[in-house]
């Protein structure tokens, strides 16, 4: 199999009223049970903060103002030759709430939640150090490194 080119990616680190917002990271028929940040891959010939909040949107119906990049994570499936570098940003929110009937066009976000950093303890996520980026550790890492796909 011939190697594809690196995905790059964006994601939102969305704290509001003390909860950070999670979707799930594979579509229901995956059978996967890991959380992620909000977000997903970057088109062309438009600006990251754009692609993120068009992302948000997309997943979550929730309308986003893109701040800062806070981490740099990266993740690859040796067997089918993918590689991804993830950006996440710090992000506030602008307008929306989550709705229980909101359909992610892609079909791949069919649940989100807005979690404690106590409830992340008893959930399958990654980035592992999403948790200390949100909540602005002061050991938090600005990147993740390189590690095998979870499910």
């Amino acid at each position: 199999m011939k190697p594809r080119p690196i995905r790059l990616a964006v994601r939102a680190v969305l704290v509001h009223r003390g909860r950070l917002l999670l979707v799930n990271a594979y579509p229901a028929a995956a059978g996967s049970a890991l959380w992620c940040a909000p977000g997903g891959g970057v088109e062309a010939h438009a600006d990251l903060p754009a692609n993120l909040a068009r992302e948000v949107a997309e997943e979550t119906g929730l309308a986003v103002e893109v701040q800062a990049p806070c981490l740099v994570n990266e993740f690859h499936d040796p067997a089918q030759h993918f590689h991804q570098v993830e950006i996440f940003f710090r992000c506030r929110l602008r307008a929306g709430v989550l709705d229980p009937g909101w359909q992610d066009p892609e079909g791949v976000v069919t649940r989100r939640r807005w979690v404690t950093r106590d409830e992340m303890a008893g959930l399958h996520l990654r980035p592992k150090s999403l948790a200390a980026v949100a909540w602005f550790d002061p050991d938090a890492p600005a990147y993740d490194p390189l590690e095998t796909i979870v499910r």
